[in-house]
């Protein structure tokens, strides 16, 4: 099982900065499943940087991966050091619904990547 939060506008598509995001859409899912399990508001606003990314990090501290339009390496790093697999979306227009299909084709023979976050 892997727990992934995607930043969206809309609970359709990945289409949200993670430093700007302001729902979480977190799912579990694995080779034959996939459930939404909670929308995760992370709407407060914090002038200093640092302090913005670690809300987010917190938000987010349930999965083991996120999923984003762009995430800059301060946050990119962070994200890592915490613990959670950065994934940059191809577009705004990539749909939730598709990255978990191909997630789910994957956990039956996965890349090292997605291995590392399987054995965890």
């Amino acid at each position: 099982m892997i727990k992934i939060a995607f930043a969206s506008k809309d609970g359709t598509n990945v289409n949200e900065h993670f430093g700007w995001c302001e729902t979480f859409y977190l799912y579990e899912i694995d080779e034959n499943n996939a459930n939404l399990l909670k929308e995760i508001d992370s709407y407060q606003k914090y002038e200093a940087e640092v302090d913005k990314l670690e809300y987010k990090i917190d938000c987010v501290s349930e999965a083991d991966m996120i999923y984003v339009t762009q995430i800059g390496p301060k946050a990119a790093n962070m994200v890592k050091i915490a613990g959670i697999y950065p994934m940059k979306a191809a577009s705004e227009e990539e749909k939730i619904e598709d990255v978990v299909a191909q997630l789910q084709k994957m956990i039956a023979n996965p890349p090292l990547w997605l291995k590392r976050i399987l054995l965890k």
